[in-house]
């Protein structure tokens, strides 16, 4: 009834590229991908996580040879080295509603992995953690977003039947911006500036944020590395990273915090919703969609918080204030109603503690399913 094959082609890869905006068309929660990016992610020539991954992907072809459902299953060896596992991950894994489906493409999956030596499938995840990551279990009527993932309910039921068991969770929120900031969060940032003798960076002009792009990833490294499935990402991809979103930042939501030596010791980016300019245009920025996307960025009515990252030794002198006290200064001069974080996992009390002065909605959680390779393909 179904025929599986291997992604080898560039058609065969544009089909899987376009596989979800076929699925979810008359999803009105769906966000496309942006396609340019997508195209890219897993070609080795422009994706500098395959210095230390590898990758195959698959298509799920029905009788009229129709695509029905696809995935990727992802080897990073920095990963397996880092935490001394045999892990297999998987990706991008989309289907109709068809739990046959699901099994015929994690049994490539599978197959896969015992080829390699691996021993535990685990995901949805990416090469890293700045990749969309996690299934969709809590959320199905909310807006998904172009940094997250979108999945219908029956994604869950599908792994659960075939005894997948749950991983890690991850946790957002929705938080409305307060008319004005919060006194005790006033309080606490004050007394931070002035015990640790910190600032906030302005900058005027996106060249101005260059030189500092190095010393902000490593504090995302550092403050990233014991957290679940990330990998220290690389110059390469920190180039390829800031690439990609510099030219999208509006330096007002660029929080940088610096010492007395101009030396970074946190970071928090937000961006205004991309999700109208990215629905407007089926997720393709040419050659006209970037004019919806470029409005997205110029109408601010709901924030995306992309990360916060405060280098260890600061992370429990309530340096994350200061950021969060700018970014609210900044989200109401713009007039903007919500922020959404992104996802935070759910043992990750420190993330979660900093919304406490406000009024908050979690309204979407998403989830990392595991299971042995040897159970899996008995």
């Amino acid at each position: 009834m179904y025929t599986i094959k291997e992604v080898t082609t560039k058609k065969e890869m544009k089909k899987f590229v376009k596989f979800p905006n076929k699925l979810y068309k008359d999803c009105q929660y769906f966000i496309p991908d942006i396609y340019e990016s997508e195209k890219d992610f897993f070609n080795p020539k422009k994706n500098p996580s395959y210095d230390y991954s590898e990758s195959k992907q698959w298509l799920c072809y029905d009788e009229k040879g129709e695509v029905v459902g696809r995935v990727a299953a992802i080897l990073s060896h920095a990963y397996n080295q880092k935490t001394g596992g045999k892990f297999m991950r998987y990706s991008h894994i989309d289907m109709i509603d068809d739990v046959e489906i699901t099994r015929l493409l994690m049994n490539e999956v599978a197959k896969y992995a015992k080829e390699k030596g691996m021993d535990t499938l685990m995901g949805p995840l990416g090469f890293t953690d700045m990749d969309k990551q996690g299934l969709l279990v809590e959320g199905y009527d909310e807006m998904s977003n172009f940094i997250t993932l979108y999945h219908y309910p029956y994604y869950k039921e599908h792994f659960e039947k075939l005894g997948f068991v749950k991983d890690q969770d991850w946790v957002e929120y929705q938080i409305k911006v307060p008319d004005e900031i919060p006194p005790l969060l006033d309080r606490m940032a004050e007394r931070v500036l002035a015990r640790y003798h910190l600032k906030i960076k302005k900058f005027k002009s996106k060249k101005e944020v260059g030189p500092y792009i190095n010393e902000a990833f490593r504090v995302v490294n550092e403050a990233f590395a014991p957290l679940y499935g990330t990998v220290p990402l690389s110059q390469k991809q920190i180039d390829e990273i800031a690439a990609s979103y510099v030219p999208l930042l509006n330096l007002d939501f660029v929080y940088v915090v610096v010492d007395g030596e101009d030396k970074v010791i946190a970071i928090g980016l937000m961006i205004p919703s991309l999700n109208k300019g990215l629905r407007r245009s089926k997720g393709k920025l040419f050659p006209f969609g970037f004019m919806h996307v470029l409005r997205d960025l110029k109408t601010v009515e709901v924030l995306d918080l992309l990360f916060i990252a405060v280098e260890p030794k600061y992370q429990s002198t309530g340096v994350a204030a200061l950021m969060i006290r700018e970014a609210i200064v900044e989200a109401i001069k713009y007039g903007a109603k919500y922020a959404e974080t992104g996802p935070e996992l759910e043992t990750n009390i420190k993330v979660q503690s900093q919304w406490k002065h406000f009024e908050t909605r979690q309204h979407r959680r998403r989830r990392t399913y595991k299971i042995k390779v040897d159970e899996f393909l008995k």
